[in-house]
């Protein structure tokens, strides 16, 4: 089964997703190293050669990820200087960035289901311990599955393009 397109969308050939947002997105964080960064990031990294060291990437691939990833607005850079050392920058989340935690999460959760025996790590709330997981709801609160999932045009979306010269 599929989504449900809707309206102009229902004909596959007669539309393309020229504009789509997940293309948007992947150029953002479409890379193993981007998405590791922000895992390391959700889980309290800052520093550069921490992230480099975790994810076991080198410095080169990191440095070119994180500067990506503050000028793509997901982390920003912050000075710390340690006692008798000199100034260097740390990264964190920006709102962007914990914005992207529910889809982080669901990837994980998704390799937890379908390529782990079991997961290596569990997600709770840590207050009570209560299992974490991302789920489809629309915002009447009802779960949603695919089958049940429409996809219609937004009325209001405008086509990107040069502004349209108006006279006075």
């Amino acid at each position: 089964m599929a989504a449900v397109m809707e309206g102009p969308l229902a004909d596959l050939s007669a539309w393309k997703p020229e504009h789509c947002s997940l293309v948007k997105a992947l150029e953002v964080v479409g890379t193993r190293s981007a998405l590791l960064i922000l895992r390391e990031a959700y889980y309290g990294t800052t520093r550069f050669s921490d992230f480099a060291r975790r994810i076991g990437i080198t410095e080169r691939v990191v440095a070119r990820q994180l500067r990506h990833l503050t000028e793509a607005g997901l982390l920003v850079r912050r000075p710390y200087r340690d006692e008798g050392g000199r100034t260097r920058d740390e990264y964190v989340l920006t709102d962007m960035g914990r914005d992207l935690l529910p889809a982080v999460l669901s990837l994980m959760q998704w390799a937890d289901k379908h390529l782990q025996e079991e997961p290596p790590l569990l997600h709770v709330e840590h207050e009570t311990g209560a299992p974490v997981r991302v789920e489809l709801r629309s915002e009447t609160g009802h779960e949603v599955d695919l089958e049940n999932l429409g996809i219609r045009r937004n009325p209001v979306w405008r086509r990107p393009g040069p502004p349209v010269e108006t006279t006075a």
